[in-house]
């Protein structure tokens, strides 16, 4: 009898859980559950300003890897779930498993007030495309750059892209010899901003701010936006345009899902990517919150590894055995400024930061490359 396994999302996670389950298990029936069968590639949404990149290069039709991979697509969006999660309901009908996978990423928070006033560069290519097009029609003023979290889960942030988007908008700047008509303004809630990524690493990311001349507002809480300013505890920032990354929290459809969630709308999952509570059911990247240090990242490396722990897990559960395998607490990133990079890592036993190297940027544009070359047709 032949098994059927449902993989929510088609994103990072999603996509290498796909690969790893054709490895391991070629004869599964797999069907992947997303809107539409395109990968946006979102680390390289940060040099779409700068025109480094277009939106057509960071969006990949997955329609010719799917066939390849002998995957049923099912285009839908997912609005909940029924019997535990044997069953996908989605506003294109439901889908049947046997064993589920979600993987679907999270969402931003949008509940501070103002929020509409700010431009947040990982949703996505039109936001991407809108801080190009704000930056080109300005003839100087003031760029507020920050990030928040989550209140209830302190880790549910993506602050790297910030680092990245303010670093390399002074580059472009610069280049365009434009620099001195702007103030670039860096705020964050803490007086530590991106400790997650290490003690040495946020001295060196400060220092790389100084070096540049980037202004900082750090240590108070954001309390909201308006047209011309950010409001937070310790006063107002004027500002021309607001770019800003809110903390996240889980799909809109967690909810409607019957499954555990964490305090912050994630599926709530053990060290074996198990949802907990749950038969076969699995979780890999920003959809789940997980056992581990407090820097554990929400990025792309990290939703790798889990779905390669969730692919093996899962595999054992339809065979009737336990979990074994556990993924590895990793943060790897390389912090680009438009012509270096700012190589990041950290692990339970490591933490490093190398400085500003142009062999970095030019290593993170081919390991965009090389992993997307799977993808294209």
């Amino acid at each position: 009898m032949s098994r059927r396994v449902s993989i929510i999302g088609s994103g990072f996670a999603a996509l290498t859980a796909v690969r790893e389950l054709r490895a391991r298990a070629p004869h599964v029936e797999l069907t992947l559950i997303a809107p539409e069968p395109r990968l946006l590639y979102f680390p390289s949404l940060i040099w779409i300003p700068s025109g480094l990149r277009t939106g057509d290069a960071l969006s990949i039709d997955l329609r010719d890897f799917l066939a390849r991979l002998d995957v049923r697509f099912h285009a839908g969006r997912v609005i909940g779930l029924a019997e535990g999660g044997r069953r996908v309901i989605t506003d294109r009908g439901e889908v049947e498993n046997d064993a589920l996978l979600i993987a679907s990423g999270g969402r931003f928070l949008k509940s501070l007030p103002g929020i509409e006033h700010a431009l947040t560069v990982c949703e996505g290519v039109a936001a991407a495309e809108a801080i190009r097009d704000r930056l080109a029609a300005m003839d100087g003023g003031t760029l507020a750059f920050g990030f928040g979290t989550h209140p209830k889960e302190q880790g549910a942030m993506r602050g790297g892209p910030m680092f990245e988007l303010l670093f390399g908008i002074d580059t472009l700047l610069r280049r365009q010899g434009r620099r001195s008509r702007f103030k670039l303004v860096f705020f964050n809630a803490a007086k530590e901003p991106g400790k997650r990524l290490g003690e040495k690493a946020v001295a060196g990311l400060l220092r790389e701010m100084a070096r540049r001349d980037i202004a900082t507002h750090l240590g108070h809480k954001v309390l909201g936006f308006e047209a011309d300013r950010v409001k937070t505890e310790g006063g107002d920032i004027a500002a021309d345009l607001i770019l800003f990354m809110p903390g996240m929290t889980g799909p809109a459809w967690a909810a409607e899902s019957g499954l555990p969630l964490s305090e912050g709308g994630f599926f709530k999952a053990d060290g074996h990517c198990r949802v907990e509570g749950a038969d076969k059911v699995f979780v890999a990247g920003d959809a789940g919150s997980y056992p581990g240090p407090d820097w554990l990242p929400k990025q792309a490396h990290m939703a790798d590894l889990q779905a390669k722990t969730a692919v093996q897990n899962l595999l054992a559960a339809l065979d009737g055995r336990p979990a074994s395998a556990r993924f590895k607490p990793e943060l790897i990133c390389i912090v680009d400024t438009l012509d270096r990079g700012i190589l990041v890592y950290r692990s339970e036993t490591r933490a490093l930061i190398l400085p500003p190297c142009r062999l970095f940027h030019w290593a993170k544009r081919f390991f965009e490359w090389l992993y997307l070359r799977p993808y294209r047709s």
